[in-house]
C-alpha cells in the first residue's frame, strides 16, 4: 500500500517534490555536510560509486533506502556518475540553516550531463566535449555541436552520410533530438552515442530564431554566414534551450556560431577516419595518427589540432599559408623556443574565460587568467618585427586588456585561495573598510593580552588569564587561591573544580567586535571578487580571440617541430591531379620502429593519364598495407598544413580521401564481413570525384575466391573505364589473376613489394617494384606463426596441387585430387630397417651427451657420416 504524504517525513516530502521534477536524474539532495540520496538512485549511487547502502525510516513503519557521501568529495563523486552514463541534478540548501527554523530551501543548482559538464574532472584537457543536436529536415539534416566548458559552438547541415561523418569526427558526449525523431535516430546513426530526447517544439524554426538572436543580441544571422542553414537554426537553438533546461542559464561565452562547410574541406567518411587510425587505433595503446603528431604545449592548441586532422583544408591558399608558417618557424628556432613557452605558461585560457559567466571561476584561475594575459603581452611582443603576414594577423588579434589585467594584479593575492568564502583573496589596501576590519581581527591577541594585563593589576590576581571555548565565547578564569579578590561587577559563567570562569562587560563587547568582524571580512570579500567578475565579463571576446590565436600558433609550431625532429618536408599542393612522393614514410609505423631501425621509404606516383590504378601485390606482412595507409596519410597531413614523411611530395588539391581496409563483421547490425565490405565499397564507388584518392585493400576477401575475383576485377574496370572521373587508386590484393587487367587497360600498373628467399625463409625487403608477384607466401607466415610443421607441410601440397591448375579450370575437382591423395607423413630416419641405420641408432644410444666435449662430439658425426656412406 501506497504511503501517504502525510506519513512522510518533511524532508522527504521535499526531496520527492524535487525529484518529480527530475525523474530520470539521479538527484543528489543536500543535507547538512553530506549529499544523500534515496530510494532508487541510493541504489544506482550504491553500485556506481561504491559506498554503503543503508534504510532509515520514513514517517511511521516505512523505511527508504539511502546512500551518502561529504559534501567535499561531489567533484569525485560526480565524476565517477557521469562518466556512467547517468544524468546527475545537483540540490543545494538555497538558505543559511542556522538562520531558519524548520525545513531548509532547497533547489537543485545545477544539472549535468555526459554532454554538459564544466567541472575540471569531468573534462579532457586535449579534447572538447562536445553537446550535439540533431535535426531531421524535410530534405536536409541539422547538427550543432556546442562545448559549454569553451563557448564553441559548430552547425552544419546536409544529407545523412554527411551528418555521420560529424558525428564520427567530433565525437559528441551526448547527442540530442526530438522525441518522435528517436527510430529515425537509431536506424540511421545506430548505438553509438549516449542519447537524450527532448519536446518536439523545442525543434521548431520561430523558436529556433527567436533562441538564436536572444542569445547574441543580434536582429539576424547573417553576421555569421548561416542565414541560410535553417535546420541547422534549429539544433543550435536546441542545444542552447537544454543548457538552459539543465539549470546553466549564463552562457554569455557563447558569442556566435562557426559554419562548417562541406566544400571548405576534404571529406572523409567515418570508415577512413576509422581505417587510418586517425584519433582511435585498432589495438590496445596503439599509435595513431594524432599520438605522434600531437606536441602542442597548451590544451587549446591540442583541441584543435585533433579539429584539423579530421577537417583538412581544401584551399590552396590557405594551406600554403600554413606551410608559411612552419617554414617560417623552422627558421626562426629562437623565436620558435620562447613562443612555446609562453604558450605552455598561459595554460587553458579557452575554458578559464568559459567559466567566468557560469561562476565557476575562483580565485586561483582568475589569477592564472592574469598570468595567461602576460603571456600574451608577451607574445606580441614577439610578433611585432615578423615578416611573416599570418603571424602578423596573430599579432593584431592577440590583446592583453591591459585594464582587467591590471586591476587583477591591483586585487587578488599573489597566492590566492580556491574558494573566496576562507579569505585571503583580496588584497590590502583595496578597501579602506576591509582594511579596518582586518586591523579589528588582526590585533585581537594584543589586545587580549591588554585587558588581561589591566585586569591583573586592577585586582591584585597574578595568574588572570583570558581564554575562550564555543560554548560562551572569551572569558577570564581565576584560581580559586585568589577567589576573593574577584570585582562584584565580573559574572560568574562556570565553576569549576580549582577555578572560576567569569566574563566582563568589556570582553564581551571586544568579542562581539572581532566576531562581527570575521563575518564581515568574509562577506565583502566575496562582494568584492563578485564585483571583479561582472568586469570580466566585458573582457570575454577578446580574451576568447586570444585563446583561439594562441591554439592556432601552437598548432603550427607543433608542425614545425615534428618537421625538424623527423625529416619532414615541405609538400607541394598544386591544382593538377598527379600525387607524386618521394621516399615516402608512414608517420605512425615509423615512429613505432626500435631504435636504431630505418623505416624503408618508397616512391608512388599516380596521375589520370598514364598510372591512375596500381594493382599491389605481394607477400603477406610485406608492407601492402603500410604503402596504402602512409599515402593516404602524406596526402592528408599535406592539407592539414604540415609538412610529410618524405623526400618531396607534389600532391594534387585532393577533395575526397576513401579508404576501404581490413575486414570486420557488424554483428549488431547483423551484417557479414562480406556485406560490410561491400557497403563500404559502394560509398566510394557512389561519392567519388575526379580529385578524390581512393584506396582498396583487399577488395572481395570476405566470399568465395571466384566471386572475390569477379568483384575485384569488375571494380578496378569501374574506376578506369566505367566513370568519367578517373580517381587516383591503390588497389592492395592477393587476388595475383588481377595482374591481366595491366595488359587489358592502359592506366592500369601492377606493382608488387619485393622479398628475398632464403633457403625456406622470407626475407620481406619492403620495397615497391614494378610488376606483379605471383606468391604471398600465407604458408610462410603461417610458419612464423608457429603453425605446427606437419600442418605448414601439408599446405605445401595443398598448394602445389592448385598451382597446377589453371584459374579456369574448375576448383572443385583439384580439390578433390588432393583429398583423395593420402598426407603425406614424415618418418623418422630409425624407423628404417636397414643394418646400417640400426648400428648408427646403437652408437647414439650408448652416448652421454652431457660428458661429450665438441671435439668428440665432431668426431663422432664424422664415424656416422663415414657409416652413411
Amino acid at each position: 500500500m501506497a504511503k501517504s504524504k502525510s506519513e512522510e517525513t518533511p524532508l522527504m516530502q521535499q526531496h520527492n517534490a524535487i525529484k518529480a521534477k527530475y525523474p530520470d536524474a539521479v538527484l543528489l539532495f543536500r543535507v547538512g555536510d553530506f549529499y544523500e540520496t534515496f530510494n532508487e538512485d541510493a541504489v544506482i549511487a550504491a553500485r556506481v560509486l561504491g559506498i554503503v547502502l543503508t534504510k532509515r525510516a520514513n514517517g511511521s513503519a516505512s523505511y527508504v533506502d539511502l546512500a551518502g557521501f561529504p559534501h567535499h568529495s561531489l567533484d569525485t563523486y560526480l565524476h565517477k556518475l557521469v562518466k556512467a552514463g547517468h544524468r546527475v541534478a545537483v540540490c543545494d540548501q538555497l538558505e543559511d540553516p542556522k538562520t531558519v527554523k524548520g525545513i531548509v530551501k532547497r533547489g537543485v543548482t545545477e544539472m549535468v550531463t555526459p554532454g554538459v559538464a564544466i567541472n575540471d574532472k569531468l573534462l579532457e584537457n586535449a579534447s572538447n566535449n562536445f553537446l550535439a543536436a540533431v535535426h531531421f529536415g524535410a530534405a536536409l539534416t541539422g547538427v550543432a555541436f556546442l562545448d559549454i566548458s569553451t563557448g564553441e559552438l559548430f552547425v552544419a547541415q546536409g544529407d545523412t552520410e554527411y551528418i555521420d561523418k560529424l558525428l564520427q569526427s567530433f565525437k559528441p558526449a551526448e547527442v540530442i533530438f526530438a522525441k518522435p525523431q528517436q527510430k529515425h535516430f537509431r536506424q540511421t546513426f545506430g548505438p553509438r552515442f549516449y542519447t537524450y530526447t527532448l519536446e518536439e517544439w523545442i525543434f521548431t524554426t520561430q523558436y529556433a530564431q527567436e533562441t538564436l538572436l536572444k542569445q547574441f543580441s543580434t536582429h539576424s544571422l547573417k553576421g555569421f554566414g548561416v542565414e541560410d542553414m535553417q535546420e541547422a537554426h534549429i539544433a543550435a537553438a536546441a542545444t542552447l534551450h537544454y543548457l538552459k533546461d539543465t539549470e546553466h542559464p549564463h552562457l554569455q561565452h557563447i558569442t556566435g556560431m562557426q559554419r562548417i562547410d562541406q566544400d571548405d574541406f576534404l571529406w572523409m567518411d567515418r570508415f577512413t577516419v576509422r581505417n587510418l587510425e586517425l584519433l582511435n587505433s585498432s589495438v590496445e595503446n596503439g599509435l595513431t595518427l594524432l599520438g605522434v603528431l600531437d606536441t602542442t604545449v597548451s590544451p587549446m592548441g591540442a583541441r584543435l589540432l585533433k579539429r584539423w586532422l579530421v577537417f583538412p583544408l581544401r584551399d590552396i591558399a590557405r594551406i600554403n599559408e600554413r606551410l608559411d608558417v612552419v617554414e617560417y618557424f623552422i627558421r626562426e628556432t629562437d623565436l620558435s623556443k620562447a613562443l612555446q613557452q609562453h604558450l605552455k605558461q598561459a595554460g587553458d585560457l579557452e575554458r578559464l574565460v568559459s567559466k567566468i559567466p557560469l561562476k565557476k571561476i575562483n580565485p586561483r584561475e582568475v589569477m592564472q587568467l592574469a598570468k595567461a594575459l602576460q603571456q600574451v603581452q608577451a607574445i606580441r611582443q614577439l610578433l611585432s618585427g615578423t615578416d611573416n603576414a599570418y603571424l602578423q594577423q596573430l599579432h593584431q588579434q592577440l590583446d592583453a586588456c591591459p585594464a582587467i589585467l591590471d586591476r587583477i594584479l591591483e586585487q587578488i593575492t599573489d597566492t590566492p585561495p580556491i574558494l573566496v568564502a576562507k579569505g585571503g583573496a583580496i588584497r590590502d589596501g583595496v578597501h579602506p573598510e576591509l582594511d579596518k576590519l582586518r586591523q579589528i581581527a588582526s590585533s585581537g591577541k594584543e589586545y587580549l593580552l591588554q585587558i588581561q594585563q589591566k585586569e591583573s593589576e586592577a585586582t591584585g590576581i597574578p595568574s588572570l588569564k583570558v581564554a575562550f571555548n564555543n560554548v560562551f565565547g572569551y572569558y577570564l578564569e581565576v584560581t580559586n587561591a585568589h577567589r576573593s579578590k574577584v570585582p562584584a561587577a565580573w559574572i560568574r559563567k562556570q565553576t569549576l573544580a580549582n577555578a572560576e570562569r567569569y566574563i566582563t562587560p568589556e570582553l564581551k563587547e571586544y568579542e562581539e567586535q572581532i566576531t562581527g568582524a570575521e563575518e564581515k571580512i568574509l562577506a565583502l570579500e566575496v562582494k568584492l571578487f563578485d564585483e571583479l567578475l561582472l568586469t570580466l565579463q566585458d573582457y570575454i571576446v577578446p580574451v576568447q580571440q586570444n585563446a583561439q590565436a594562441m591554439a592556432r600558433m601552437d598548432c603550427l609550431l607543433c608542425f614545425a617541430a615534428n618537421a625538424l625532429q623527423y625529416k619532414y618536408r615541405r609538400p607541394q599542393l598544386t591544382d593538377g591531379y598527379q600525387l607524386d612522393i618521394k621516399e615516402g614514410r608512414h608517420p605512425v609505423i615509423e615512429r613505432g620502429l626500435p631504435p636504431g631501425e630505418a623505416y624503408v621509404a618508397n616512391d608512388i606516383l599516380l596521375d589520370r593519364e598514364q598510372q591512375q590504378i596500381i594493382i599491389l601485390t605481394g607477400p603477406n606482412m610485406s608492407g601492402k598495407s603500410a604503402l596504402l595507409r602512409q599515402t593516404a596519410l602524406i596526402t592528408l597531413m599535406a592539407h592539414m598544413g604540415s609538412f610529410v614523411p618524405a623526400a618531396s611530395a607534389t600532391i594534387g588539391l585532393t577533395d575526397k580521401i576513401f579508404t576501404r581496409v581490413g575486414a570486420s563483421d557488424n554483428l549488431s547490425g547483423g551484417e557479414s564481413t562480406f556485406m560490410v565490405e561491400m557497403n563500404e565499397t559502394a560509398s566510394i564507388i557512389n561519392n567519388i570525384t575526379p580529385r578524390s584518392l581512393v584506396i582498396l585493400d583487399e577488395i572481395g576477401r570476405g566470399t568465395s575466391t571466384y566471386d572475390g575475383i569477379s568483384i575485384a576485377w569488375s571494380i578496378v574496370e569501374y574506376l578506369h573505364d566505367m566513370t568519367p572521373h578517373r580517381p587516383k587508386t591503390l588497389f592492395a590484393t592477393h587476388y595475383h589473376e588481377l595482374n591481366e587487367l595491366e595488359n587489358k587497360h592502359s592506366r592500369v600498373k601492377n606493382f608488387h613489394i619485393t622479398n628475398m628467399e632464403a633457403g625456406n625463409k622470407v626475407v620481406f625487403l619492403r620495397k615497391l617494384a614494378p610488376g606483379g608477384s605471383r606468391h604471398s607466401f600465407g604458408i610462410h607466415v603461417a610458419k612464423m606463426a608457429g603453425m605446427p610443421p606437419a600442418l605448414v607441410e601439408r599446405a605445401n601440397e595443398v598448394l602445389a596441387h592448385l598451382e597446377e591448375k589453371h584459374i579456369d579450370a574448375p576448383l572443385q575437382e583439384g580439390i578433390r585430387q588432393i583429398v583423395s591423395a593420402p598426407a603425406k607423413m614424415q618418418l623418422s630416419i630409425f624407423d628404417a630397417h636397414s643394418d646400417t641405420f640400426k648400428e648408427i641408432r646403437d652408437k647414439l644410444e650408448h652416448v652421454d651427451i652431457n660428458r661429450l666435449t665438441p671435439v668428440e662430439a665432431l668426431l663422432k658425426l664424422n664415424e656416422i657420416k663415414e657409416l652413411l656412406k
